[in-house]
Order: C-alpha cells, then sequence, then structure tokens
C-alpha cells in the first residue's frame, strides 16, 4: 500500500479528521481538541441537542466506513494519524451533559457552563482512552476493523460521561 495517509484520498482525509491526525506530537489529543472546538461551536451556535446527537450518529457512521476504507491493507488497524475515532468519543462524552443540567430542554438550549463541562470530559476521555481500562484495552486488542477502531473510543466516551456524572452526584450529594 501507498504511504499511510494519503490526503488525496477521501477516506484517509476523513480519518485524519482533515488533516488533525498528522499533527505531530499527541495526535488523538489534537483530535479530543479539535471536538471540543467544534462542540463549543455547536453551543454557541445554539444547536438542538436532538441535532448534536444526529450529528454524532452520522459521523459515527463514516467514521467507521472510513477507518474500514482507509485501512485496508494496513498491518496497524489503529494508526496514530486516525483521530475520527476520538472524536466520535468525545462526542459521545458530550451527549451526557444533559444530564448535569447544562441543557435547558425546554428552551431548547445550551447552557454556558456546557464550555466547562465538556472541557472536563475532554480530560476524562483522554484519560480513559491512552489508559484503556477493561473493556476498552479488549475491544482495542480484539477488534480490529473499522467498527474496533471506533469502539473502544466509544466506550472512553461512555466511560468519561459515567465518570462525571459520578462526580457531579458526589459532589451534589456528599
Amino acid at each position: 500500500m501507498n504511504e499511510f495517509p494519503n490526503l488525496n484520498k477521501i477516506s484517509h482525509l476523513i480519518v485524519t479528521f482533515f488533516g488533525v491526525g498528522l499533527l505531530p506530537i499527541a495526535p488523538g489529543t489534537w483530535g479530543s481538541i479539535a471536538a471540543f472546538i467544534l462542540f463549543c461551536l455547536f453551543v454557541y451556535a445554539q444547536l438542538s441537542y436532538f441535532l448534536f446527537l444526529l450529528l454524532f450518529l452520522g459521523l459515527t457512521i463514516v467514521a467507521i466506513i472510513a477507518c474500514n476504507l482507509a485501512t485496508r491493507g494496513l498491518s496497524e488497524k489503529d494508526h496514530k494519524t486516525i483521530v475520527i475515532d476520538e472524536v466520535a468519543g468525545a462526542w459521545l462524552s458530550f451527549l451526557f451533559l444533559p444530564l448535569l443540567g447544562v441543557y435547558d430542554f425546554a428552551l431548547d438550549q445550551w447552557e454556558k457552563e456546557s464550555f466547562i463541562a465538556a472541557l472536563i470530559l475532554i480530560v476524562f476521555f483522554r484519560f480513559f482512552d491512552i489508559l484503556k481500562p477493561h473493556p476498552i484495552s479488549f475491544v482495542d486488542q480484539k477488534f480490529k476493523s473499522g467498527f474496533g477502531v471506533v469502539l473502544d473510543d466509544l466506550i472512553a466516551g461512555v466511560f468519561a460521561g459515567l465518570t462525571l456524572l459520578g462526580g457531579n452526584f458526589f459532589i451534589q450529594f456528599f
């Protein structure tokens, strides 16, 4: 296979999140930061939670397909430049934010605290994505398709969301 990634190929452009994954140091962290910045733009624009949910689902489907296409012929399926999975995982963690009360469903708008909570989620997400506790490590080692590349980050996103919810519960009641 030719050099990976080749940004002339649309699947490579997508999996590197339009080149973010090519940044030389900590590309996964840069992918997570890109996810955070995009989310902040969504909050600033007051996109509805439902629209953000649809964008997340669309991004996740595209990520799985693009990862399958881009990694054909590669021995390393989760190449360090592939960061679309970090974006999907971070966005999944952001879907927990309404449970913290930072989204007003009655007014269909995000609260200003969304930015701070999302930043905390990014820290938790990176913690779980790097540390890879079980079952994240199991998925990372056993599932070598585009689905597996994305799934371990989705689980890290769930862990991040649950950690923030647990921390918030602890602070509120203890």
